[in-house]
């Protein structure tokens, strides 16, 4: 005769298969939330408020800084991205195309990326900044809340974030989300 009761070992012999059931149910809700549309997209904070202030060199002017109150007045689209990421390639196009219209200045945000590198992206691939500025060290990265590339921020002519964006911009994107929001900031100007 055995000292351990036998209504625990009966219990023993299932709990493989309720751990085993536990990371299926795991499993599926992961594959289910990874399925959800925008699911990358982390709230900003910074949406409504003032755009952090910077002073940040042009990468095509050595010496010559640009800072944050240099932009206001007119409404632009911040598009953060570096040579060495792959989603900034697939979104390029696409940010070209938008700032062929002309709608919005489209500025580069350099990050984390050598000087000669961004150059000989931009070479090999095109340039359709504005301007391209740079942050060598993330310091102003920071601020913004940037954790990754790509990432794209809009930005009224007050100086307001509108919207961000975390991951390529798509053509999709720019006639859902962008477009749109482009003609109630239009419209808000307008009305004042």
């Amino acid at each position: 005769m055995t000292d351990t009761p036998r209504p625990a070992r009966s219990a023993m012999r299932w709990l493989p298969l309720a751990v085993v059931a536990l990371l299926g149910v795991l499993l599926a809700a992961g594959i289910w939330l990874s399925s959800q549309p925008n699911r990358e997209a982390l709230p900003s904070p910074l949406i409504g408020k003032p755009a952090p202030r910077f002073e940040l060199p042009v990468l095509h002017e050595a010496g010559r800084l640009m800072s944050s109150e240099a932009l206001e007045g007119a409404p632009y689209l911040l598009n953060v991205w570096g040579s060495w990421c792959p989603e900034c390639r697939v979104e390029h196009p696409v940010l070209t195309r938008f700032a062929e219209t002309k709608r919005v200045r489209v500025i580069g945000y350099n990050w984390k990326d050598e000087h000669a590198d961004a150059m000989r992206w931009l070479e090999q691939y095109g340039n359709p900044y504005w301007v391209v500025l740079v942050d060598y060290d993330s310091t102003a990265a920071l601020d913004w809340g940037i954790y990754g590339a790509p990432e794209t921020f809009l930005v009224d002519a007050k100086g307001i974030v509108r919207w961000k964006h975390v991951g390529a911009v798509t053509d999709a994107i720019v006639r859902d989300e962008l477009t749109p929001l482009l003609d109630r900031i239009e419209a808000e100007g307008d009305a004042r």
